[in-house]
């Protein structure tokens, strides 16, 4: 059984810094492939970022290449999005998810991740 606990939300103005972390209670943490997800009011889930079992292969939405990094650390069961230079439209809860996907073309469709962390808010005030 895998759990995902998301932690560092919070509310900054825009322009701001963030980052989350993710802790998964497993035994074969590096045998997942791990992403990022959020959802705005009224919006469907949508990709942000994954990351490959070993870390070697990263994916980002073009909403958020270049400002968001995606990272692991298969010794702590953890993996991390910092978020920099926030917008307001970043707005959302903000889901990490897991599969044990071992192949090198990173999932972007919330369907093929099985495994989903409660979320947490990130608010982005202008």
């Amino acid at each position: 059984q895998v759990r995902l606990v998301e932690s560092g939300g919070g509310l900054v103005q825009a322009g701001g810094s963030l980052r989350l972390a993710c802790a998964a209670t497993t035994d074969t943490f590096d045998f997942l492939t791990m992403g990022w997800f959020r959802q705005a009011p009224g919006k469907e889930r949508e990709f942000v970022a994954a990351i490959s079992w070993s870390g070697s292969i990263t994916l980002y939405a073009d909403s958020v290449k270049g400002r968001f990094t995606i990272s692991r650390d298969n010794n702590k069961k953890t993996e991390y999005l910092q978020m920099n230079s926030l917008k307001p439209e970043d707005t959302a809860v903000y889901y990490c998810a897991a599969n044990y996907y071992r192949g090198t073309r990173l999932k972007l469709d919330p369907r093929d991740y099985d495994r989903w962390g409660q979320g947490t808010q990130v608010t982005v005030s202008s």
